[in-house]
């Protein structure tokens, strides 16, 4: 006796793919990429301790280059500590690279004025027309 394989459904009731579960997975997927990569990219500078500012705001990094000085006024990279001259020549080549290149200064509270306005003229030399300053929000 031939056994015959085949759906038990009817015709009309044949089984398919749900696509609105697919839609939800991917909008997941997608809301958990863009979270992970903006911790990335504040942990892959230097840890400082950022001053307070009551109007601090949430800048999305795109065409963004992260220097830090610490409280020593030691320059940083990311997490790569670099002499002057050596900040200044990867600046240069990043601004070459990516003319629309924006720094994100990340100063430790304790840094020196002095040590501040010396990175940024650095920037100013390299080519850099907008820098800013990273604070943190004041939470009352």
């Amino acid at each position: 006796m031939p056994v015959r394989l085949g759906s038990k459904l009817p015709r009309e009731q044949e089984a398919r793919i749900e696509i609105i579960p697919l839609i939800d997975i991917m909008f997941f997927l997608l809301v958990a990429f863009m979270l992970a990569s903006l911790k990335i990219i504040q942990m892959s500078s230097h840890k400082v301790e950022l001053p307070p500012s009551s109007t601090a705001a949430s800048e999305t990094p795109r065409d963004l280059l992260v220097v830090a000085v610490d409280a020593n006024g030691a320059f940083f990279a990311g997490d790569k500590p670099l002499a002057p001259h050596e900040l200044e020549a990867l600046v240069v080549k990043a601004r070459a690279a990516n003319p629309k290149l924006r720094v994100l200064v990340r100063a430790d509270a304790e840094s020196r004025h002095r040590q501040v306005s010396g990175l940024l003229d650095l920037l100013r030399r390299a080519g850099i027309d907008q820098a800013a300053l990273a604070t943190e929000p004041v939470t009352p």
